[in-house]
């Protein structure tokens, strides 16, 4: 379901030649929490559970898996569609977000980006200062992320993300058409299996935008490292929350634009 052979033509020096390739796929998903609509995203088939545990961790629909009682397909054959159901208790908890839907969720909104900051600040708290890590290592993790992307090689369209423990053990990994969903599904297996408390850094294929931090920072991850630059909202909203956030440099060096003390290089 992640990807789809297509004949296409090649056109190479005035003659017309057939191939086929691989596409990467690409549908509508719709989360229902408790039974009502609560989003549509375009995603890429394929771990739609952990993608939706980590979209209502973004979202502030559930803080932790207890929240959630139920995360189902609304039809068995029909994956395209995913009903979250929340304790009472949460429900309570939520019941003004649920009917406000006032989080802010796309690039581009159009609002003032002092004023991003100081409302998502007020409903994140920032990240605790824990040990350093091996700025070297976590370097390498990121020079590897290829590794754990498959559809991007058949592909060659797919965003990456990638969870690693303090240790640099790989915890999780997925991709998507979409950075974000690629991010809510590595983020989501963990929240699901109750792991999350172990993830320490994180690795992306994308830019860092500042929805990715806000989701980073859901998710208590401290420490963000990416391919592409960050916006300057992003590094903004990753100093107040005390996160670190770098990217991949010319060659191959670590460009670190907040809360350096985080990684350390040993001689």
């Amino acid at each position: 379901m992640d990807s789809r052979q297509r004949n296409i033509t090649i056109m190479k020096n005035g003659s017309a030649n057939a191939a086929t390739m691989d596409l990467i796929a690409e549908e509508p998903l719709s989360i229902r929490v408790q039974g009502t609509p609560y989003a549509v995203v375009m995603r890429t088939p394929g771990d739609e559970k952990a993608h939706v545990a980590g979209f209502c961790l973004a979202e502030g629909i559930a803080d932790t898996p207890a929240d959630i009682t139920s995360l189902a397909f609304c039809d068995g054959e029909d994956t395209n569609v995913v009903t979250v159901t929340l304790t009472a208790i949460r429900r309570m908890k939520i019941a003004d977000h649920l009917d406000r839907r006032t989080y802010i969720s796309q690039t581009s909104c159009g609002i003032c980006g002092k004023t991003i900051v100081e409302d998502l600040v007020q409903s994140l708290s920032p990240v605790a200062d824990e040990p350093p890590l091996d700025g070297k290592r976590a370097l390498e993790c990121l020079l590897r992320l290829s590794d754990h992307q498959p559809l991007r090689a058949k592909t060659r369209a797919a965003h990456g993300a990638a969870i690693y423990d303090r240790d640099f053990a790989l915890l999780s990994a997925a991709e998507d058409v979409g950075r974000h969903n690629a991010l809510d599904k590595a983020v989501g297996h963990l929240f699901l299996d109750d792991h999350l408390n172990r993830a320490k850094m994180l690795t992306l294929s994308s830019r860092i935008s500042y929805e990715l931090v806000q989701k980073a920072a859901r998710a208590r991850i401290p420490i963000v490292l990416a391919i592409s630059r960050p916006t300057a909202l992003a590094v903004q909203l990753a100093e107040a929350l005390n996160m670190t956030l770098a990217s991949l440099g010319k060659n191959d060096n670590l460009m670190i634009y907040c809360t350096p003390q985080r990684l350390i290089w040993p001689d």
